[in-house]
């Protein structure tokens, strides 16, 4: 298995292995064209994607396109805006995790 699909309303499949472009990826009975470098556990388009069009993985929307996407080029953050709520912020040297408050109580 190369790559999973995990929910019926999926955009996108989640690479198993490393992906080079060329390889043939079969899914529910069609066959898509792997066109970029998609490591694994990496997001791949299953068809065309267009502009500001919904990601969906495990059938919940995760972000939009900022641009077509074409099926089987890798789908990450050069090609789509992410619509996680912000727990962790993006910096020059990675993820800084966010501050937060936790209350505690006593359970007794």
């Amino acid at each position: 298995m190369l790559c999973l699909k995990i929910h019926e309303d999926d955009n996108i499949a989640i690479a198993t292995q490393h992906l080079s472009p060329g390889k043939r990826v079969e899914m529910g009975g069609s066959e898509i064209e792997v066109r970029d470098d998609i490591a694994p556990f990496h997001k791949m388009a299953l068809r065309r994607i267009g502009a500001n069009e919904e990601i969906i993985r495990y059938g919940v929307p995760i972000g939009r396109s900022t641009q077509d996407i074409e099926p089987g080029a890798h789908v990450h953050l050069h090609n789509m805006k992410s619509s996680y709520i912000p727990t962790y912020l993006r910096s020059t040297n990675g993820f800084d995790a966010t501050p937060c408050e936790v209350e505690e109580h006593d359970h007794r």
